[in-house]
Parts: structure tokens; sequence; C-alpha cells
């Protein structure tokens, strides 16, 4: 059961701060990381998991399609400096983005404030900034 977790949370770490597009493309990432695993158990995870593919071809989170539209429809800038992320989205939109992400709980947000067309999220660390502008690029098809 703990290695399903783990593995399962590894999952969730690489389908947000990656571009995965296959099965075979899952398994290779976990083996890089060190979990030992087949298709077949990456196959029963996805499907456990309720993991989607997004019209591109890539595999998001079940809980993150919310945020993927509202980020792919709304924001219009995702700007990064060391642990800080501005999001630029349309005007009067950004209280509903920021609602969104908050709700998300992605990992290493701390917080974030939101204004008419902006929203400041602040993370842990720089690692966890740029892997928030990655996930929201992501989400944004850039």
């Amino acid at each position: 059961m703990r290695k399903r977790r783990e593995r399962q949370d590894a999952i969730r770490r690489i389908v947000r701060a990656e571009r995965i597009r296959t099965q075979r493309a899952l398994v290779d990432r976990l083996m890089e990381l060190g979990y030992e695993c087949t298709q077949a158990t990456v196959s029963r995870d996805i499907t456990e998991m309720g993991l989607r593919k997004l019209p591109e071809g890539v595999y998001v989170l079940a809980e993150d399609l919310h945020l993927q539209r509202m980020v792919k429809d709304l924001v219009t800038d995702v700007k990064r400096t060391t642990n800080l992320v501005l999001v630029k989205a349309q005007s009067g939109t950004a209280p509903g983005v920021a609602a969104a992400l908050d709700a998300a709980d992605l990992h290493g947000i701390l917080g974030s404030v939101s204004g008419d067309d902006t929203i400041l999220v602040i993370t842990e660390s720089d690692a966890e900034g740029a892997a928030l502008v990655e996930t929201l690029d992501k989400f944004r098809g850039a």
C-alpha cells in the first residue's frame, strides 16, 4: 500500500510538472526516480487516480481540469522571479483563477494574493516557483 501511495504521489508531481504524453514515458520517468514498475501497474494507477488526457495529448490530473480550463481561457501571461510567480489574467477574472489555484492544492504554494487582473503566488522555493510556471504554461498550451 505504501509503495503504491508513494508512486502515485510521484505520478502527481511528474504529471503536474512535465508534459507526459504516454504511459511508457511515465514509466520511464518513474524508473529514473527509482520506482520499479511496469506499464500495467502505471495503467492501473492512471485509472485509479482518474488521470485524463488533454486535447493536446498530455496527461492531467482530474482535480486539475477546472484549473486547466480557467488557466487556458483566462490567463494571459505568467512571469517568475525566484519564488514569486505573477499571473496576469483577463480583467475581472483573477479572483476566480486564484480560487482555482487554491482549490487545486498544488505542491509548494504557500499562498496567493489576487487583484482584478493579477495574481501574486508565493512558493516555498525557487524550484517550486519554476515548477508552477511550467505547470501553468502546460495548462495554457504554451
